[in-house]
């Protein structure tokens, strides 16, 4: 491994955790700060959402529903002459399907049946993926996949990782999304396979027995195309920007997670016009501690470095110790096991993936670039406000067993938003589009239709348009590898959060 003389032994598990754990508590207490000083003035407790939710009315009598399961189709192909009937969900005899979903038991939540991933070997084909490669700026190569570039009149639809990963994570979107939609997913600059192919700061003087376990961003001096170089917020929404306006080629639906998240509201707040909704998979509300040169110039000053290359020699020795631990593929397992709520799924690709990158020569400096980058020039509120302002449509998505962004984020967006769908999903974790991506595509599938037919199309899960106005909770049962799944979804109505 190229990174192999920054590491040690012995670091356990625990450790690891317990490191990671204080680095996003240090993010949480600096936020909190400014939240309390007036930065972010969102008034919220948490209690008064909990005794706001009794105003809810169900006024929906339990019920079995269907969603189609048919191999899939080419919705959009269709869209233009008005045919999405295949898309409804309807109301069907309940004795139809008791022997597939099991008796109805009176007042219980109703029963949704929805397509499973596409499975290549019933016939039920899945999309195909293309990994692509972007030349955006000289040294700049940004890595990016896609799928469903042959439905030429669907939606273009672009998916934000969280940090630490990249465009795989959403693997599963891509093969199945891609056959309706047109779907990208993008690695941001200093993650994934968007790592600089040349050292931003390389040593002076290096042996060639050296060099086999290199350091990038380690040396006394940036290379020309490297001297502005911070992986931060504001470098990431330009990004998207120019990603969005060269390669996709139009307005489209950003979905992002985590991070990602934060970086899809930012966006979306910084172009409208690029932008037909915005899709949040528990994201993150804030990101950054240092404080951003455009807003606060003064009091950046005060901080000697912020991000750029090469890192300070203070700031390499903590790198190396930090980097040891969150690099171990023990720190890996150890996160992925948090943020999954179910631990039956499957990550060892998504592992494989992550560890790979940390091998990089660059791995271990962009880590810290991102780490001391100031935060965006919009805070997380700020982007929301600004997307209301300008009508940008937004959807949320959580996962209610997240350890990290708990539903009370995701709550609190739908205080200021009430219009906006919000499905709350149980068990899932930090990542529910990798975790139960049956879910999220079919919820995604569903909130982009209602948005391509102005509203005549009812939202996943409702009956009809009006029935927004009401908490409704449901049990979406699925195929998953041969055998029948089942989550909850509590999808909030209007009633306890309309102003």
């Amino acid at each position: 491994m190229s990174l192999g003389p920054i590491r040690s032994q012995g670091q356990s598990a625990q450790d690891i955790g317990n490191l990671h754990e204080c680095l996003i508590a240090l993010q949480i207490r600096v936020w909190l700060l400014q939240k309390n000083i007036g930065s972010l003035n969102w008034k919220f407790v948490e209690k008064n959402l909990n005794s706001s939710r009794s105003k809810f009315i169900l006024t929906r009598r339990a019920h079995v529903v269907y969603a189609r399961t048919k191999p899939r189709q080419k919705l959009f192909r269709g869209f233009e002459r008005g045919h999405l009937n295949h898309l409804k969900v309807k109301n069907i005899d309940q004795q139809g399907v008791t022997g597939l979903l099991g008796p109805e038991r009176e007042g219980s939540p109703p029963k949704v049946l929805i397509p499973g991933l596409p499975d290549d070997s019933d016939g039920n084909c899945s999309s195909s993926i293309s990994s692509c490669f972007w030349e955006w700026k000289p040294k700049f190569s940004v890595h990016y996949e896609k799928s469903g570039s042959e439905n030429v009149n669907s939606p273009a639809v672009l998916f934000l990782p969280g940090f630490g990963v990249g465009s795989f994570h959403y693997e599963k979107q891509l093969k199945d999304l891609g056959c309706d939609f047109r779907v990208w997913a993008l690695d941001f600059l200093g993650q994934g396979m968007s790592l600089p192919s040349e050292d931003p700061a390389p040593l002076t003087t290096l042996d060639v027995s050296e060099e086999k376990d290199q350091v990038w961003g380690f040396g006394e001096q940036a290379v020309p195309w490297a001297n502005e170089l911070v992986y931060s917020m504001d470098l990431w929404c330009d990004q998207v920007r120019n990603f969005v306006e060269q390669v996709v080629g139009e307005p489209v639906y950003i979905v992002g997670n985590s991070l990602g998240g934060f970086v899809a509201l930012y966006f979306a707040a910084c172009n409208p016009q690029l932008v037909k909704g915005v899709t949040l998979l528990n994201a993150t509300p804030f990101w950054g501690f240092l404080p951003n040169p455009v807003r606060s110039p003064g009091l950046a000053k005060i901080f000697p470095w912020a991000g750029t290359f090469p890192l300070p020699s203070s700031v390499r020795k903590l790198t190396e110790i930090v980097w040891q631990k969150i690099s171990d593929p023990r720190s890996i397992r150890e996160i992925l096991k948090q943020v999954y709520a179910d631990h039956s799924t499957k990550v060892d690709k998504v592992f494989s993936r992550i560890l790979e990158t940390t091998e990089h020569p660059a791995a271990a400096a962009s880590f810290a670039s991102i780490m001391f980058a100031p935060r965006g020039q919009l805070s997380f509120q700020e982007s929301l406000t600004r997307c209301q302002m300008n009508s940008v449509p937004i959807c949320l998505m959580y996962g209610k067993e997240d350890p990290w962004v708990k539903p009370v984020w995701g709550l609190k967006v739908k205080q200021q938003v009430p219009e906006a769908p919000y499905y709350e999903i149980s068990p899932a974790g930090h990542c529910p589009h990798d975790e139960v991506p049956e879910v999220v595509n079919y919820l995604l599938r569903g909130w982009i239709t209602n948005l391509e037919s102005q509203g005549s199309v009812a939202l996943p899960l409702l009956d009809s348009p009006e029935s927004v106005q009401h908490d409704i909770l449901s049990d979406v049962e699925f195929v998953k590898e041969g055998s029948r799944k089942s989550v909850r979804i509590d999808m909030h109505g209007l009633l306890a959060f309309d102003k």
